[in-house]
């Protein structure tokens, strides 16, 4: 059985490995989803103190937020350090920003209760036990401070390549984690002392060049990287051979949808 740190530390060599392709395939793709998660904390009477960014990733997130908070300590958190280098790339020369290795999860201490705001995109989604995760954001929050997340939820379209992954794999595969805490989501925030403002399925429009273009950003820049490292090549090629087979030719125009939840403490 693969234990909750065996998971992580597989999880950050793979966004180790998938890095660079990451920053260029798919955040240019998420684009919209990062705006939207920064928009919803951008209250004008949000409280004084640091913006936290977990799951920071490559910190796609950055530039929107230092346009809008351009006095603020702005701090991204990510497990993998591959991730990092780039994040810390981006913020150069940006003497109010760090990006820092560290579990996004289980924040540190010394940011509890000192914070303005917690954005997340894309991550929660990835971490072993997302409920704790949100509590543990929700707590870096100041009082009135808000909490912003985009995540994928577990079901993103019902047809498109995002689909169709999701069907192939799932047909080698054992079942996944159990889902209940999308469920449990809002009940977390509420119940943790927040009060949920939005809870929404942003859909937006996304294209490939065609299913092999997704297929291999996929498996070598995005989630697909720690099946590689789990399973081998080999088996990752077989499920690259079927996907291919059951995919449409020529361009591949989608609408996944994501979901928001923004929350004030």
């Amino acid at each position: 059985m693969t234990t909750d740190d065996e998971r992580l530390r597989r999880t950050a060599r793979a966004w180790d490995d998938a890095a660079d392709g990451y920053d260029a395939y798919f955040v240019p793709r998420f684009a919209p989803w990062v705006e939207l998660a920064v928009a919803a904390v951008a209250a004008p009477d949000l409280p004084d103190g640091p913006v936290l960014v977990p799951c920071c990733g490559t910190f796609p997130e950055l530039d929107l937020l230092v346009e809008r908070f351009p006095d603020r300590e702005i701090v991204g958190i990510d497990l993998s350090p591959g991730m990092i280098e780039r994040a810390r790339e981006r913020a150069a020369g940006r003497p109010r920003v760090e990006a820092v290795v560290a579990d996004a999860a289980t924040l540190d201490p010394r940011w509890s209760g000192r914070c303005g705001a917690v954005v997340s995109v894309f991550g929660l989604q990835q971490l072993p036990d997302p409920e704790h995760a949100v509590r543990s954001w929700l707590d870096a929050l100041r009082p009135n401070g808000r909490l912003s997340i985009v995540f994928w939820p577990e079901v993103t379209e019902t047809d498109g390549p995002f689909a169709l992954l999701a069907e192939v794999t799932g047909e080698h595969l054992p079942a996944g984690d159990d889902d209940a805490w999308e469920d449990a989501l809002a009940a977390t925030v509420t119940e943790h002392g927040a009060t949920l403002e939005r809870d929404e399925l942003p859909v937006y429009p996304m294209a490939h060049r065609d299913a092999a273009e997704v297929f291999d950003a996929w498996a070598s820049s995005g989630p697909g990287r720690s099946l590689v490292l789990s399973r081998g090549d080999a088996f990752v090629d077989m499920l690259r051979a079927e996907f291919l087979r059951r995919a449409p030719v020529g361009e591949w125009r989608h609408r996944p949808r994501a979901r928001l939840v923004a929350a004030r403490r």
